[in-house]
C-alpha cells in the first residue's frame, strides 16, 4: 500500500476567476463530472515555449477539456524581458506578474504550469546567443528534469527548431532545447542526479505545433505539403457551459493582461496543425495518442478500475454530487491496492479532491492580519462545514511549519456550520515570503535555485498551512489549505490574500536613482515600515566613505503594525564624478534588516510580495540641465517621468483630457511614454494639438512604439515609418552621423562613452523610413547586421522640434545609467531651428 500524498496542484475545469485570484475554488456539478470524466483518461501532453504568452491556449484548452488528458506548459522563462502594459514594473518585478498571469491562465484552460530557471533577459536574434547566456546545459537539464518530472506521452514544441534567425532567439532555442532532450530524458547517465527524486522517461513522439504564420501567410500555408502534419479540430463546443473551445481559450489568453493579448473567443469549426518531429509517427493520423494505451488497462490491474469509473460518469447525479462518494471512495482503495505507479499516484491524488468537491466540504483557516513576522503567534479562525448527508469527521488539524497536531474528532453534519479558534506558534526560523527563484542572487540569464525539487515550481512557496485530517466514507484524506487573511471590501465585496511572512521592519530608500550634478547635499527620504507592534531601532543611510551622509543614524519608534515613517538624511557626492549604492538599513537590538517590502497587487493576479535590498544608485554626473517644463503622456507604463523629476524638472503628467492647446501653453515640452500610440486611442484625434505645439516653438519627444497597433498611421508630422529593427545588443558601438548636432553637443557634449553600461537592449523598434526633413543622429547595429539609423531622428517643424527615439531610455533611466540622463537633457534642450519645413502630415 503507498503513502497517501497530502496533496497534488489539482485545479477544476472551467473555474473562471471573476474579481480577485486568491479567492477558493468552490467547483459546481459540472465542473465535478468533468473531473471524474478525466479520471479515466491515462495520457499526458507536456507543451513546450519560451515565454509566458507562447503558448497555444486553443490547443491546451482542447487537449485538457476535449481529449481529457494531463497537459501541461513549460515556459523556460518568467518572461521578465517584455513590456508592461499594466503598470511600471519591469525586469523580476514583471516576470512575477507574468508568473502568476500563467497560472490564472491555467485555472480556466485546464492545464498544468511549469518553468524552467531561465531568465528572459530580453529579446535575442538568434539562439546561440540565447543558449550562451542562459547557460545552456543548465537549462538542458531544466527540461529534462521537467520531462522527467512530468512524464508526458506526447511533447508539443511551439516553435521550429530548425529556424535559428527567423524570430525570437528565445522561441527557436526553446525548440532546440525540447527536440535535444527527446532522446535524453530515459538516459540514466545524463543529469543523474535528479534519478534520486524522478525516473528515467521517454516520450513516444515529438510535434511542432505549426501554423500559417510559420509559411508566411494564410495563402502559402493553403499550398504547402502537409504530408506531415497532422491536423486536430479544436474547434468544439461544451454545452455543459455553453462555451466553445475557443471562447475558453480567449479567457485564458486574456490573463496575459501585462502584455496586453486581450482576446475575443470566437465560434465554429478550426484546425491545428501538428509536423512530426520525433519519436514513433502517427500512421493514421487519427490521434496523437495512437498506440499509446490511455486506459486503466495501461496500468496493472487496473481494468476494474476503469469499469467503475465509467459506471460512475453514467451514474452521476448533478442534484446530487455526493451520492457518487460511496462508488468514488470503493475506486479509491482499489487504487491504494496498485502497485507504485505514477498514474496510479496521480489519479488517487485526483480522486480524494473530487470526493471532497461532491461532499460540498468547506474548510478554511483564517489569520487575523494578512502579514505576521517570525516568532508570532497566530489566533486562527477555523471553518469546516460538511454540505452533503454523508458522514464526515474531522479527526485532527495539523500546523505548519510548526508540526503541530490537535485532536478535533468532531464529526460534520450536513450543513452544519463549525468555527473554532485555534494558535498557530511561527517559528523564528520560518522563511520570509517571496518567489524563490529570487531568494538568491542569479546571473543575466539564469535564476538561482539550490534545491532540486523546487526547480520549476511555478507559484510562492508558502510554509504557513494547516491540515485538515478528515475521514469521509471511511477514507482518511489529508486536506492542505494555505493560511489566509480576507475582508469585506464595500465595493468589491470579500477579498482574500494569503498570509504573507515578513520582517520585523523593512526600508525603502524613496528615489531609486538620485542624481547629483554637484556638491550641493541632496535631501533622501527613507520609508520605514513595522512588520509588528512596538518596534524601536535605529536607521542607517549606508554609503562609501568619500559620500557625506547626515546625521549618521536617525532613531524610530513604531507603536503599531502596519505604521509607516519617513525620515529624511542629507547626503553630500565626492566632487568627482562617481556612483555609489546607498543601503538603508534599521538596525534594531543588534540585528540588520535590509530589506525593502514591495507589493504587486492586481485584480486579475494574486497578490505578491517581493523582498529585495533596500537600495538606490547615487550617481555624482556632470550633467547640465535647464529650466524646461514638461508634460509627460503616459503610455504603457514607465518610470521616466521620475527620472526627469531626478534631473531637477517639473513634470506635469498629462491625460488624454489635458490635450487641448490652453492647457498646453505653459508647457516647453511635451513627451510620450513608451508605446504610447499603441495603448493610448485619444491620442489619435490629438496629433493636429500637439504638432501645432511643436510648430509654435515647443519640443515633442516620442518614445517607441510598435507598428501593428498603432493608434493612428500618422505618429509624425512627417511620413515615419516604424520597423521590427532593434539592437540587442547593449554595448553595441554608438557611430555619430551628425557629430556637430545640437543633440549630441549642447548643453552635455555626447561621446562613446554616455553609451557605455546600457542595459537590456540598446534600443527596439528603430524607424526604417522617415522622410527627409528626419536627421538621424544616430546609428548601431547588432553583430553581422547592417547599421540601423533610426535608434534618433530629429526634425525642425516650424519653430520647434520634433523627435523620435527607439532608443531603451525607459529601461535605462531607472538603471541609473548616466549617458542616458546626459542624452536625454539635451534633447529637451533642443531650441528654435533655422530652417522651417514645407509641409506636413495631416493627422
Amino acid at each position: 500500500m503507498r503513502k497517501i500524498a497530502i496533496q497534488l496542484f489539482f485545479i477544476f475545469l472551467f473555474t473562471i476567476p471573476i474579481l480577485h485570484a486568491q479567492q477558493p475554488l468552490k467547483p459546481n456539478s459540472v465542473e465535478i463530472y468533468n473531473q471524474i470524466q478525466k479520471l479515466n483518461f491515462l495520457g499526458s501532453v507536456l507543451y513546450i515555449a519560451a515565454h509566458p504568452d507562447d503558448e497555444n491556449t486553443r490547443l491546451i484548452s482542447y487537449l485538457s477539456n476535449e481529449t481529457k488528458a494531463r497537459t501541461g506548459y513549460l515556459s523556460l522563462t518568467r518572461g521578465d524581458g517584455g513590456q508592461n502594459l499594466i503598470g511600471s514594473q519591469l525586469r523580476e518585478l514583471l516576470g512575477v506578474i507574468r508568473t502568476q498571469e500563467l497560472i490564472e491562465a491555467r485555472k480556466i484552460d485546464g492545464g498544468e504550469q511549469l518553468f524552467s530557471r531561465a531568465n528572459d533577459f530580453g529579446f535575442s536574434k538568434n539562439p546561440g546567443e540565447t543558449l550562451e547566456i542562459w547557460e545552456k546545459e543548465k537549462v538542458l537539464s531544466d527540461v529534462v528534469w521537467a520531462i522527467r518530472k512530468f512524464q508526458p506521452d506526447v511533447i508539443i514544441n511551439r516553435f521550429d527548431h530548425r529556424s535559428a534567425g527567423t524570430t525570437h532567439g528565445h522561441h527557436t532555442a526553446s525548440a532546440m532545447l525540447s527536440v535535444e532532450s527527446f532522446n535524453l530524458t530515459n538516459n540514466p547517465t545524463i543529469f543523474p542526479e535528479q534519478l534520486n527524486l524522478v525516473q528515467p522517461w521517454q516520450a513516444k513522439r515529438q510535434f511542432f505545433n505549426t501554423s500559417w504564420w510559420f509559411y508566411g501567410s494564410q495563402e502559402k500555408f493553403n499550398k504547402a505539403d502537409k504530408t506531415n502534419l497532422m491536423a486536430i479540430q479544436t474547434g468544439v463546443y461544451f454545452p455543459s457551459i455553453g462555451k466553445s473551445n475557443q471562447e475558453i481559450a480567449a479567457l485564458s489568453r486574456s490573463r496575459h493582461q501585462s502584455q496586453g493579448f486581450g482576446s475575443t473567443g470566437s465560434r465554429g469549426e478550426e484546425m491545428e496543425y501538428l509536423e512530426f518531429i520525433n519519436g514513433e509517427p502517427v500512421q493514421n493520423k487519427s490521434s496523437l495518442f495512437e498506440g499509446i494505451d490511455t486506459s486503466w488497462n495501461r496500468v496493472k490491474g487496473g481494468k476494474p478500475i476503469g469499469e467503475l469509473l465509467t459506471k460512475i460518469a453514467s451514474q452521476f447525479d448533478f442534484n446530487n454530487p455526493s451520492a457518487s462518494i460511496p462508488a468514488l471512495a470503493k475506486a479509491n482503495n482499489m487504487m491504494q491496492s496498485l502497485d507504485e505507479n505514477n498514474w496510479a499516484t496521480l489519479k488517487s491524488e485526483e480522486i480524494k479532491k473530487i470526493i471532497i468537491a461532491c461532499s460540498g466540504l468547506y474548510l478554511e483557516a483564517v489569520a487575523p492580519n494578512q502579514e505576521a513576522t517570525p516568532g508570532s503567534l497566530l489566533k486562527l479562525k477555523i471553518e469546516a462545514i460538511n454540505r452533503s448527508p454523508i458522514p464526515i469527521q474531522l479527526i485532527q488539524v495539523t500546523t505548519l511549519p510548526n508540526q503541530k497536531n490537535t485532536l478535533q474528532n468532531l464529526v460534520l453534519k450536513n450543513n452544519i456550520l463549525q468555527n473554532f479558534n485555534l494558535d498557530l506558534q511561527l517559528p523564528s526560523t520560518v522563511n520570509y515570503t517571496q518567489p524563490y527563484w529570487l531568494q538568491d542572487k542569479g546571473t543575466e540569464g539564469m535564476y538561482t535555485v539550490k534545491e532540486q525539487k523546487n526547480i520549476g515550481i511555478p507559484d510562492v512557496i508558502r510554509e504557513v498551512k494547516v491540515i485538515f485530517n478528515v475521514l469521509i466514507n471511511d477514507i482518511e484524506m489529508a486536506v492542505e489549505k494555505n493560511v489566509v487573511y480576507k475582508y469585506n471590501d464595500d465595493v468589491k465585496g470579500e477579498i482574500y490574500n494569503y498570509l504573507d511572512i515578513v520582517p520585523e521592519v523593512t526600508t525603502a530608500i524613496l528615489d531609486k536613482v538620485l542624481l547629483f550634478k554637484d556638491t550641493k547635499s541632496k535631501t533622501v527620504g527613507v520609508k520605514i515600515k513595522s512588520g509588528k507592534d512596538n518596534i524601536k531601532g535605529n536607521l542607517q543611510l549606508e554609503l562609501p566613505d568619500n559620500w557625506i551622509v547626515t546625521p549618521k543614524s536617525i532613531p524610530f519608534t513604531l507603536e503599531k503594525n502596519g505604521t509607516e515613517q519617513i525620515v529624511y538624511f542629507e547626503v553630500t557626492a565626492p566632487e568627482k564624478s562617481d556612483e555609489a549604492v546607498a543601503k538603508s538599513v534599521a538596525i534594531i537590538d543588534n540585528r540588520r534588516y535590509d530589506k525593502e517590502q514591495i507589493i504587486i497587487e492586481y485584480n486579475h493576479i494574486t497578490k505578491q510580495q517581493v523582498l529585495k535590498y533596500a537600495e538606490a544608485k547615487c550617481i555624482k554626473l556632470d550633467l547640465k540641465t535647464s529650466d524646461e517644463r514638461i508634460g509627460y503622456i503616459m503610455g504603457a507604463g514607465d518610470e521616466v517621468p521620475k527620472s526627469l523629476m531626478q534631473m531637477g524638472y517639473k513634470v506635469t503628467l498629462l491625460k488624454p483630457e489635458d490635450i487641448i492647446a490652453e492647457k498646453l501653453t505653459n508647457l516647453d515640452v511635451i513627451i510620450t511614454g513608451v508605446r504610447a500610440y499603441n495603448t493610448v486611442q485619444a491620442l489619435a484625434n490629438k496629433q493636429s494639438i500637439l504638432f501645432d505645439f511643436v510648430k509654435e516653438g515647443k519640443t515633442m519627444l516620442v518614445q517607441y512604439n510598435t507598428a501593428t497597433t498603432l493608434v493612428t498611421p500618422n505618429i509624425a508630422p512627417y511620413p515615419l515609418k516604424i520597423s521590427g529593427d532593434r539592437v540587442t545588443e547593449e554595448n553595441a558601438e554608438v557611430r555619430f552621423l551628425a557629430p556637430n548636432h545640437a543633440v549630441l553637443n549642447t548643453p552635455n557634449k555626447i561621446t562613446a562613452k554616455d553609451f557605455e553600461g546600457w542595459k537590456q537592449e540598446q534600443g527596439l523598434n528603430y524607424p526604417n523610413v522617415f522622410d527627409t526633413a528626419f536627421t538621424p543622429i544616430l546609428s548601431s547595429n547588432d553583430k553581422g547586421e547592417k547599421p540601423k539609423n533610426g535608434a534618433l531622428l530629429v526634425a525642425p517643424y516650424g519653430k520647434g522640434y520634433y523627435i523620435y527615439t527607439g532608443l531603451s531610455l525607459f529601461r535605462e533611466l531607472p538603471e541609473g545609467v548616466s549617458g542616458a540622463y546626459r542624452l536625454l537633457s539635451n534633447i529637451i534642450s533642443l531650441k528654435s531651428p533655422v530652417v522651417l519645413p514645407a509641409q506636413q502630415v495631416k493627422p
